[in-house]
């Protein structure tokens, strides 16, 4: 289940709603996926925590059009789109990435 703010039920939520915008992120803090970090920000109730490099092989994304876990290391392999399905992801989201992993 996505937490947070969603919108419709590709991932999507009310701060990042382009037809590009499909992955969720499961925070290292608590293990759930949301949206984005301003979702997680709102709604987790406590602080989110970077994954660490050395946990770049943890399923940490998913793809909200055919539902696949991939690790960091997947996700940032993926040339933004899926590697399962090839829908694409917002390359936008790499201004984030700070947010979510070590670099």
């Amino acid at each position: 289940m996505i937490k947070g703010k969603p919108v419709d039920d590709q991932t999507r939520c009310e701060h990042y709603h382009s037809q590009l915008d499909i992955i969720a992120i499961k925070f290292k803090c608590c293990g759930e996926y949301y949206p984005c970090y301003e979702c997680h920000s709102e709604t987790a109730g406590h602080p989110s925590q970077v994954w660490s490099k050395d946990e770049r092989n943890e399923k940490a994304i998913l793809c909200g059009v055919c539902g696949a876990e991939l690790s960091v290391q997947e996700y940032f392999d993926s040339s933004n789109s899926c590697p399962r399905c090839h829908s694409p992801f917002n390359p936008n989201c790499s201004r984030h990435y700070h947010l979510y992993f070590e670099m």
